[in-house]
This record gives structure tokens, sequence and C-alpha cells, in this order.
């Protein structure tokens, strides 16, 4: 846990933009901007606006917490995809304020979020006189982009029940935690948003997720999902 200037609680997720800054460098950014809490479920970032901030998420729950955030997007007939999720330390709207566009995704918060919020002008300023933190940003970008081409992979290559699986082994090495039962993924997710996850009907979520629980492999129950064999989930989902 490290606190900032102004008393703020941080506890960065690893591999995360704000991570990945140098202690001096954050620093800098998180004077320049501006705080505020969010409940979960409140809307973050609505596909389409055009706006001019950024936000960095951070916890604003109990100690050891991260904040969560679901990214969805639409097409025009109503249909929704879960993009991704974003934890504490990750950086939303960045690029909308590097394109000067209009917002490509809703951003949702699963999770009490405290927003460090910048201006692009104060975010784009910040970029051109920190190098380190177009590292950081572009490394982050890299991150997002290899995540979809697995997905993509995914999708072409195995059923559901595979999907699923590599799907949840993903979420329990980036925001999981060990319990007596096995490993929680770290963020709470329905049915329905796994399936959006992964570009599979509730149904058939329904399905896979039976299929894990005779294999042993994992449970769901009212806060989400328990992987309760973490090593063995791995080989069903090809990945040892």
């Amino acid at each position: 846990m490290r606190l900032d200037g102004h008393g703020g609680r941080h506890d960065w997720q690893p591999q995360t933009f704000m991570a990945r800054l140098p202690e001096d460098t954050r620093r800098v950014l998180l004077a320049a901007a501006r705080t505020r809490n969010h409940g979960a479920g409140e809307l973050l970032m609505l596909q389409g606006d055009v706006a001019h901030h950024v936000l960095v998420l951070g916890s604003a729950g109990r100690t050891g917490s991260s904040a969560c955030a679901k990214i969805t997007s639409s097409l025009a007939d109503g249909t929704e995809g879960l993009l991704g999720i974003r934890v504490s330390g990750d950086v939303v709207g960045e690029t909308a304020a590097v394109r000067g566009s209009a917002r490509s995704a809703t951003v949702t918060c699963c999770s009490p979020v405290r927003v460090h919020v910048l201006s692009r002008d104060a975010f784009l300023g910040f970029l051109d006189r920190h190098p380190a933190a177009w590292r950081a940003l572009a490394c982050t970008l890299a991150d997002r982009l290899d995540a979809s081409n697995r997905r993509r992979l995914d999708f072409a290559a195995f059923g559901v029940a595979v999907r699923l699986a590599r799907a949840l082994v993903e979420l329990v090495e980036r925001h999981g935690c060990r319990t007596a039962n096995g490993h929680e993924l770290g963020v709470h997710l329905s049915q329905a948003e796994l399936g959006r996850l992964i570009g599979a009907r509730e149904d058939a979520i329904g399905l896979a997720m039976r299929q894990l629980k005779r294999n042993g492999l994992a449970v769901t129950h009212y806060c989400g999902v328990t992987v309760t064999d973490l090593d063995e989930l791995r080989r069903f989902a090809r990945l040892i």
C-alpha cells in the first residue's frame, strides 16, 4: 500500500499503466489530477461521447482491494460485447485523448472506484514531458492488443468450454487471489458478462460452467466464480 501526497491510498495492480511508471513520475501525474469517487454500477464514460478527460483508476474500497471497471461496446442493433476489465492503476479514455476522437466504449464501475481525472491537454502534456510515461502507455496498449488477439484466436480454435477456461485462467492470473477453496477471479462477472467476454451465449456459458464443475475445475456462487483446481484448469484450457 502507498500513500500519495493528498493522503490517498494506492494499490496499483501489476502490469498497469501506473505500476509501470517510476515513482517520481507517478507523483507528478497525481499532483496534476483531481479526484472523485464512484460507486458500483456508475458510468465513468459512455460510448460515443465527445469528452476531453482521461481517468486513472484507483481503489475506493478496503485496504488491499482493487478497483474494477468493465469496458463494453455496443453495435447499432444493441448487441453488446465485454471488451475487457480495468483495475487499480489502469488508465481509461486515453485512446480518445490521443486521437482526439469520440469515446469508443462505455466504462462502468463494478466496485467502488476512486478516479484521478486529468484533462486531455494535461494528460498529453504529461506524456510529452515524461518519456517513461509514453513507454508505459505503449506497453499497456500492446498488452490490450495482445489480449484482443488471443480472444480472436481462441474463438477460431476452441469451443465454448475451453474458451471459458482460458478466460478464467487469465482473470485469475491478472486479478485473482488464493482462498481456502481455490482461487477467486478478483472481479465479479455474471455468466452473461463472461459470455460477452468470450463471444458466447449465456446458455452456452451455463453448459460450459457445468462441465467445469463436473471436472472439479470451477464452481459458481453468488459472488461469481471460484477456480477450484488452477493447474488442472490450465490443462483443460490447453495452456500447459
